[in-house]
C-alpha cells in the first residue's frame, strides 16, 4: 500500500463541489472588481524566491521544496503566488500596458512545515495582485476584495491593519527594535537571534511564546513612520471608512515576507484554532525593482482555500448542496439499457444531469442506487415500454408515476 505523503490531502468526489463553490465565489468577486485571471508555473527558479520572498524568512530558510533538475538548475515549487506574479509582470512587459494591471489566481503552493489544522504542505491559495497604482485607495480596494469574498462566503472575521513604512523610516525603526531587544537577546529563540542581526522587524512575527511575551512591550512602528508613510496610512483609514469596512490597528502585524512596504493587513478568525489568520496581504512597492524590473508599486493578498473551507464548516456557513441527477434511467435488460444510455446522451446535450446503470444491476438495485445518488426521478424502461416507445417516470419524493414518450423526454425533463 502506497500512502499519501504527509501534509497532503485528497479531495474526494463527495467533497469537490465545496471547493468548486468557494472557487466560483472567488471568481465572481474578482469579476466585479475587474480582476483578470493569471496562471503561473508550479515551479520557478529558486533565485526568484530568494530575492523576492527574502532570504531571512522562514519560508526560504526552512520551508521551500527545492531540488536540482536534470540540467543542474535549482528549482523550487512555489511557496506563495506573489513572486511568480511579479516575475510574470516583468517578463511579459506588462508595465508598458495600461496600468493598473489587476489580476488574481487560484493556485497550489508548497511549504515544508508541520502539518496542522488548515495548514498543509501542499495547499491552495486565492490571491490578488494589483500592479502600478501607489495610492492608499488601491490598498483599500484590495482589502475590499478580500472583505467581499469572506462576507459572500458567510464568514465573520476581524480586519487588522498596520503600516511597516518604507525603507527609510524602517531603518530608524530597526534601530529602535535592536535597542529594545538587545537586553533580551539571550531570552530569544534561535531564529530570533539570527533575525536580530539580519532583519529585526521579523522579531515581531515570531510565534514562540517566550518571544511573544517580550514583543508585547516592543516599540510601535507607527511612532517611527516618516511623513509620507504616515499620510498614506491615514488615507487608507479614510478609504476604509468610505468603504464601510470596520478595522482595528495592530502595530504588531509585520507579515512573514520581506517584500512588504507600508500597508499590511490580516483578516483573523477565532474559529480555526490558535493560528486564526484567514487572509493576509499588503503593499510591496519594491518587489518589481528587486526582481529586475523598473520601480512599479503594487499591493495584494492571498487567502488559503483549505482554511476557508475549515472555517466555513466550523461556523456552519451556508454551503449550497451538491448538484444531483435530475433523472436516473433504469433498464431491465441489455436492449433497455441501451435505450436508457441513448436517452441519457440526449438529455446531457441539453444540460440535464442524468445517470444510468453500468453494473447490470436488477431494477430493485437500480432504484436503491438512484436513491443513494439523490436522483429526483427514476425512468424505468422494460420490454413493454421499449415496444411502446415510452418510459415509466417515478418521482422519488412523492412516489407518483407517469408515462412519458421517448420523443418527449427533452421537453419533460428540461423544466424539472
Amino acid at each position: 500500500m502506497i500512502n499519501i505523503p504527509k501534509g497532503t490531502k485528497d479531495v474526494l468526489p463527495q467533497d469537490s463541489y465545496k471547493w468548486q463553490y468557494v472557487e466560483s465565489v472567488a471568481r465572481e468577486v474578482s469579476k466585479k472588481f475587474n480582476l483578470k485571471e493569471i496562471r503561473t508555473p508550479t515551479f520557478e527558479h529558486t533565485e526568484l524566491f530568494l530575492r523576492g520572498v527574502g532570504d531571512t524568512t522562514d519560508i526560504v530558510t526552512k520551508e521551500m521544496y527545492t531540488f536540482r533538475d536534470k540540467g543542474d538548475r535549482s528549482i523550487t515549487l512555489k511557496p506563495e503566488g506573489t513572486a511568480g506574479a511579479a516575475r510574470m509582470f516583468i517578463e511579459n512587459g506588462l508595465a508598458g500596458g495600461v496600468l493598473p494591471q489587476k489580476m488574481y489566481y487560484i493556485t497550489p503552493a508548497f511549504r515544508y512545515e508541520r502539518p496542522q489544522a488548515g495548514r498543509l504542505r501542499e495547499f491552495h491559495q486565492y490571491g490578488v495582485e494589483i500592479f502600478g497604482a501607489k495610492g492608499a485607495d488601491t490598498d483599500a480596494e484590495a482589502i475590499m476584495v478580500a472583505d467581499s469574498l469572506l462576507k459572500k462566503l458567510g464568514l465573520q472575521v476581524k480586519l487588522y491593519i498596520n503600516s511597516i513604512g518604507c525603507p527609510t523610516c524602517r531603518a530608524n525603526y530597526n534601530k529602535a527594535l535592536k535597542e529594545f531587544f538587545a537586553p533580551h537577546l539571550e531570552e530569544l529563540c534561535y531564529d530570533c537571534k539570527t533575525r536580530f542581526e539580519k532583519n529585526p522587524l521579523r522579531l515581531l512575527d515570531c510565534k514562540e511564546e517566550a518571544c511573544k511575551k517580550i514583543n508585547v512591550n516592543a516599540p510601535s512602528i507607527l511612532d517611527s513612520l516618516c511623513e509620507e508613510c504616515s499620510a498614506h496610512f491615514e488615507e487608507l483609514k479614510d478609504y476604509l471608512k468610505l468603504s464601510e469596512i470596520d478595522y482595528e490597528i495592530n502595530p504588531r502585524i509585520v507579515r512573514g515576507l520581506d517584500y512588504y512596504t507600508r500597508t499590511v493587513f490580516e483578516f483573523v478568525s477565532t474559529s480555526i484554532g490558535a493560528q486564526g489568520t484567514v487572509c493576509g496581504g499588503g503593499r510591496y512597492d519594491g518587489l518589481i525593482k528587486e526582481l529586475g524590473g523598473n520601480a512599479v508599486p503594487a499591493v495584494g493578498f492571498a487567502v488559503g482555500i483549505e482554511r476557508l473551507l475549515m472555517l466555513m464548516e466550523n461556523v456552519g456557513a451556508r454551503m449550497p448542496e451538491e448538484q444531483k441527477p435530475t433523472v436516473y434511467f433504469a433498464g431491465m435488460d441489455n436492449a433497455c439499457r441501451k435505450k436508457a444510455f441513448e436517452l441519457c446522451a440526449k438529455l446531457r446535450k441539453v444540460g440535464v444531469i442524468t445517470e444510468t446503470d453500468h453494473m447490470e444491476r436488477s431494477i430493485k438495485a437500480q432504484f436503491k442506487y438512484a436513491d443513494k445518488l439523490g436522483a429526483k426521478y427514476v425512468a424505468v424502461i422494460g420490454g413493454n415500454e421499449l415496444e411502446q416507445g415510452v418510459m415509466n417516470v417515478k418521482c422519488m419524493a412523492t412516489g407518483m408515476s407517469v408515462s412519458v414518450a421517448f420523443a418527449d423526454v427533452e421537453a419533460y425533463f428540461l423544466g424539472k
